[in-house]
Formats: C-alpha cells, sequence, structure tokens
C-alpha cells in the first residue's frame, strides 16, 4: 500500500504544519503529498516550498484548476516545478464548476466539458513530450490561435525547456462513474472528489 498526505488548499493563508508535515511524511514513507488551489492559493507554488525541503516524495496537485491557466502555462509549470524537484511531480488537474470558472476565472464554462478536458489534456502532453511544435485546432483550445481577433502573426512553438521526463503523469479529478470512465482514456489515471 502507497500513502499520500492531503494538504489542500489554504484558508486565510498558509498553514505552518504543511512543510513540517511534508517531511515527517517523506520521513515516515509516504509516496506523495498533493496541494490543491482554490479562489485564492494555488497548487504550485506550495508544492515549491515543499520541494526544497524533501527529496524523494512525490508532489503532486490535487487538483489543479484548468481554467485557471492555458494548458501551456500548466505545462510549464509541471515542467519547471518537475526539474526543480528532480522530476517528482503528478499533475493532477481538474475542471471545476461554472460557479468557481464563471465566477472567479472569469471564463465561460465550456458547454462540452469532456471535449474541453481532452484538448487541455492533449495541449500539455505535446508540451511536455517536445516532439513538435504545439499543435491543434481544437473546440476550446487553438494552438496557434487563429481567431477572428488574431494578428496572424502567431505561430507554432516548441519548448524551448527539455522535459525531464516526458511522460510525466497527468491525472484528472472526477466524481461519479460516468466521469471516471472517460477521464481514464483520456488521462493516466484518476483523482477521486470528495
Amino acid at each position: 500500500m502507497r500513502l499520500g498526505l492531503a494538504l489542500g488548499y489554504w484558508g486565510r493563508g498558509p498553514s505552518a504544519d504543511h512543510v513540517p508535515l511534508a517531511e515527517e511524511a517523506e520521513r515516515l514513507g509516504y509516496a506523495t503529498v498533493w496541494t490543491a488551489e482554490s479562489w485564492g492559493s494555488d497548487a504550485f507554488t506550495p508544492l515549491t516550498w515543499i520541494a526544497a525541503r524533501t527529496s524523494r516524495i512525490g508532489l503532486g496537485t490535487a487538483v489543479a484548476q484548468m481554467a485557471a491557466r492555458s494548458p501551456t502555462a500548466t505545462a510549464m509549470h509541471a515542467l519547471t516545478l518537475d526539474h526543480l524537484s528532480g522530476g517528482r511531480v503528478l499533475l493532477g488537474l481538474g475542471l471545476s464548476g461554472p460557479q468557481v470558472v464563471e465566477g472567479w476565472y472569469g471564463r465561460p464554462f465550456p458547454a462540452s466539458p469532456l471535449t474541453a478536458t481532452r484538448e487541455y489534456v492533449d495541449v500539455v502532453r505535446q508540451v511536455l513530450r517536445r516532439e513538435a511544435p504545439v499543435e491543434l485546432d481544437g473546440r476550446f483550445h487553438t494552438h496557434p490561435y487563429r481567431g477572428p481577433d488574431a494578428t496572424g502573426l502567431g505561430r507554432a512553438l516548441k519548448s524551448i525547456t527539455h522535459p525531464l521526463r516526458p511522460e510525466l503523469p497527468v491525472l484528472l479529478g472526477a466524481e461519479g462513474p460516468k466521469n471516471v470512465a472517460q477521464t481514464v482514456r483520456i488521462a493516466d489515471g484518476w483523482l477521486p472528489l470528495y
């Protein structure tokens, strides 16, 4: 059995016990430590702090909200933290709900959440694999952008940073049997919610 420590997200501010808890979990042989994000604290920064104070424990986002950043920005966060931690990142993503997506991030909630998720993960994987410039002509994500207000100067780009692990695990937050069944077709696994 593998154990993980779920630290969640912050309320009014950072918890003074998160780093000592992660250090103790590593000492005890826990496999992973997980942070989350809400409308306040992000998931990547606390993991960076924990990574600086640990050496073996896996570092997971559970979950990083897709509406919070473009898929390329998410891939850059994961790529950077994976390098800084020596290859310990597990990228957990979640779509969230319309209350958060529209209310906090000021973006429309996708009419087809599964399609939006599939496209998002596709772009993240393209960045991490660095096999070719990122290209996708999707319904929700288009790389390079070619919309009606595009300058026409955008071009497909490939990350300048080589991945430490091109197959960095991508997990999706899901609840309910229907969502879980769809999720496992898109990602490397799923994170049960609630």
